[in-house]
């Protein structure tokens, strides 16, 4: 069953199984025109509308008790631009299908995210994103999109179109409309070395501005409890391809990363006492290995280990000091964790509401085992991720709300008077948007 099955009388799901909902109809269009007629039938009777990808947010963005759209008909590729070197595609379409029809044709992004099974237009209108010294999230790689709004209408934006639409749309939240395609820059397939290896967390923060700026994609993880970290490096290889070898491949990426893995984590949820432990022999268990291959291959990996996630941008300068106090707060707590830690960088964009907009940024990315009490450990660490202007993953557990975004993205403003223009009536609104961006 997938995440965004319906389970009995029409109830939705999310992924991580912490956000249900009950729409009182749900709709499959399976075109722009049919969407559009939905929109307008929806507002006749007086129904909220939210499309709904593959339910990876752990927030209730999604969530609706009005009109829930499916995408799985607007999905494949319409247009391939070799001039422009540009893809448009239709905005149900799952990541791993675009990855792999790009690689058919010999092309690729730049850059992703470390997961594709998310539909394209819920990881671009959440601000899905991987890690990059230059090149941004997916939603940055955008050159053009098209979404019906309220009133039933088409509006197309890019840079030079409804370029004020096109600044805010690209990480909409589902509050300006409904995207119907995305344009994306892609570029002719390439290859990425990848260097994974062990070191100390003391020496990874010590040497972390050396390490990013040696570094096309670095990214490294902190088993809590421990002094220990795994880092990646992904950077362009001239070739030859060398894939990771399918038994190593499976031992680690399969049987280490989501089987044994799971087991820790039901062992841990049983006995937390046990968590710190394990946490030592989960930093031993990983030894250092590089692989080269295209970017997909590289940049994603299976997530079969059920979780709910945290995650909050600060300036990547705040990185080490922010990290420091984490690793401190889970020591003073007496709190058991035993998810890896993920920090992550992006360039700054010029998107209205990105995590990344006008500053360079760094990712932390806390996590616990899906059905594991979180409120504590997450409650700590937005303590310190606000103390440092911290700006959370939209998809992702938070506690903020408009007054606070208010302060921490200078253009908030123009974001919500867009609002105002496309959607006067809050179509599209629900409990989550009217949180996070006020009434």
């Amino acid at each position: 069953m997938s995440s965004t099955a319906s389970g009995k009388h029409g109830t939705w799901r999310n992924w991580g199984g912490n956000v249900t909902a009950r729409p009182a109809r749900q709709v499959t269009p399976a075109s722009v025109e049919e969407l559009a007629a939905e929109i307008r039938k929806a507002a006749d009777d007086g129904l909220r509308v939210k499309a709904v990808g593959t339910g990876h947010s752990f927030t209730s963005i999604a969530a609706t008790d009005g009109v829930q759209i499916r995408p799985e008909l607007l999905t494949g590729i319409r247009k391939i631009d070799r001039t422009a070197m540009t893809v448009t595609v239709e905005a149900g379409t799952p990541l791993k299908r675009l990855n792999a029809a790009l690689a058919r044709e010999g092309l690729s992004l730049a850059n992703m995210g470390d997961i594709m099974e998310q539909t394209v237009a819920g990881a671009v209108g959440t601000g899905t994103h991987g890690t990059g010294r230059e090149s941004g999230s997916i939603a940055a790689q955008i050159t053009a999109l098209e979404l019906v709004t309220a009133d039933g209408s088409l509006l197309t934006c890019s840079r030079e179109e409804n370029p004020e639409v096109f600044a805010a749309a690209r990480i909409g939240l589902g509050a300006l409309g409904v995207v119907t395609a995305v344009t994306f820059a892609v570029e002719p397939m390439f290859l990425l070395h990848a260097r994974e290896e062990p070191m100390p967390l003391d020496r990874v923060l010590a040497e972390f501005d050396q390490l990013w700026a040696e570094n096309e994609h670095f990214e490294f993880y902190w088993f809590p409890h421990t002094g220990s970290t795994n880092t990646k490096r992904n950077n362009r290889s001239a070739g030859p391809a060398r894939p990771v070898g399918q038994p190593a491949g499976w031992f680690e990426d399969e049987f280490l990363s989501n089987g044994v893995f799971q087991v820790a984590q039901w062992v841990g949820r049983a006995a937390p006492a046990s968590v710190p432990a394990i946490a030592r022999i989960s930093s031993r268990a990983l030894s250092a290995r590089s692989y080269t291959d295209i970017p997909y291959k590289v940049f994603t990996s299976p997530r079969r280990v059920r979780f709910v996630e945290m995650e909050y941008a600060v300036p990547r300068a705040a990185l080490a000091e922010t990290l420091r106090e984490l690793k401190a707060a889970v020591e003073r707590s007496g709190l058991r964790v035993g998810f890896p830690v993920e920090v992550r960088t992006a360039p700054a964009d010029d998107i209205t509401l990105s995590t990344a907009s006008g500053r360079d940024s760094a990712y932390i990315a806390v996590h616990m085992y899906r059905g594991t009490p979180y409120h504590a450990y997450f409650s700590a660490a937005e303590r310190i991720f606000t103390a440092h202007e911290g700006r959370p993953h939209w998809g992702k557990v938070h506690t903020r709300d408009a007054e606070y975004f208010d302060r921490v993205y200078p253009r908030f403003g123009e974001f919500r008077a867009l609002r105002d223009r496309l959607d006067p009536e809050r179509l599209f609104q629900n409990d989550y948007s009217r949180r996070i961006l006020g009434e």
